[in-house]
């Protein structure tokens, strides 16, 4: 149904551009605006925020040559466009992707898609009703590295796998308050990259137990000044899946990094898969991919670096992919149901923290990816 979809719409495109609207002018889209306009089949055609200088700037600064607005109705009304970028604060995105499925646009959300998984298969639901697709980030699926880890994981050459581990902080954004405020939170941030990753490569999560915590309670930030803190900035989980395994993630902004949020030179490894017969890293951040490191009895113990090649892949390429599958009526790897399950997570995640206990989880997705 989903093919099909795709393909009915790339059949349809008289001129074979895909007109995309911005919504969210603010930091992120200073890295999704220029690879959009990278494609020669993706043309922008509207930026949008209520804060409307920003619009104005991007606009000039990238010479996107889009229509501008203030609000996400004003944009509704102007230019026609065919899919919907949304880059603002995330406790916003899912009103917004809201009103753009009503209006019958396409969407792809940055994390999160929803402020719930029932809100955000609410919202799958009503764009499958209309005919329309519905996509979240992260990208992390689509690095070569993700495909070569899985490929290995497939193969055996690790033997039966028991363990794995992610990890991701820094310490804190600086640059809005959401990031703090309640819906935030480094899970929604941070670790829904190590979730997408561990999740895509070892199966969904049956049950989640957590234990979340606030280490500082105020943060001075540039748009709200000093700031109480609502949301977890530090977080702890442990997920079961299918054959007995479990993994286990930890983020945070509590976290030192030397590298903050420019990681393309991290050496460390963030994602660790842990088998019987040999053991897998990802070197660097799953979002930012430097190599897969293994060491095996088939390696007889030495470690060894492999797939150090990105083969283009960047973290901001969710929106240009998802986009130019549709006009070439293919299905792209990255999958709605796979986001919705990590949203089900972050949830059941801080249900655990309140209840004091694991959470069953209800929600699946086509498995494996690669």
């Amino acid at each position: 149904m989903l093919l099909s979809s795709l393909e009915s719409f790339a059949m349809g495109k008289e001129d074979k551009k895909l007109k995309v609207a911005v919504i969210g002018c603010g930091s992120v889209s200073g890295s999704y605006i220029p690879k959009l306009l990278t494609s020669d089949v993706i043309e922008i055609v509207s930026l949008c925020d209520i804060k409307y200088d920003r619009a104005l700037e991007r606009n000039k600064t990238f010479n996107v040559n889009a229509k501008t607005y203030h609000n996400i109705d004003e944009m509704l009304k102007g230019e026609p466009f065919d899919m919907m970028i949304t880059l603002t604060d995330m406790q916003v995105h899912e009103g917004l992707n809201r009103k753009a499925i009503m209006a019958g646009k396409h969407v792809w959300s940055e994390k999160p898609m929803a402020n719930s998984y029932a809100a955000g298969k609410e919202l799958l639901d009503l764009a499958r009703s209309k005919k329309l697709r519905f996509w979240g980030a992260p990208a992390v699926v689509n690095s070569p590295q993700f495909e070569f880890m899985s490929k290995k994981l497939q193969s055996g050459e690790l033997g039966r796998i028991s363990s794995a581990h992610g990890q991701y902080g820094h310490t804190g954004p600086t640059w809005s308050a959401f990031f703090y405020e309640k819906g935030g939170g480094s899970m929604p941030d941070l670790g829904v990259y190590n979730m997408a990753t561990l999740t895509g490569l070892l199966g969904p999560a049956r049950s989640v137990m957590a234990m979340l915590s606030i280490v500082t309670p105020e943060r001075t930030v540039d748009d709200k000044g000093k700031i109480k803190v609502e949301a977890e900035d530090n977080a702890h989980l442990l997920l079961e899946h299918d054959n007995n395994i479990i993994s286990h993630v930890m983020c945070g902004f509590n976290f030192y990094d030397r590298f903050g949020h420019q990681a393309k030179d991290q050496k460390l490894h963030s994602i660790q898969i842990y088998g019987s017969e040999g053991n897998m890293r990802l070197i660097g951040y799953d979002w930012e991919t430097n190599g897969v490191a293994i060491d095996s009895v088939k390696t007889n113990g030495e470690e060894q670096l492999l797939c150090t090649d990105k083969g283009g892949y960047e973290w901001r390429e969710g929106a240009k992919v998802v986009g130019e599958s549709m006009l070439k009526g293919i299905e792209p790897r990255i999958n709605v149901e796979h986001a919705l399950h990590v949203l089900e997570i972050i949830e059941a995640a801080r249900n655990s923290q309140a209840t004091g206990m694991r959470i069953k989880l209800q929600s699946k997705f086509p498995w494996p990816m690669v």
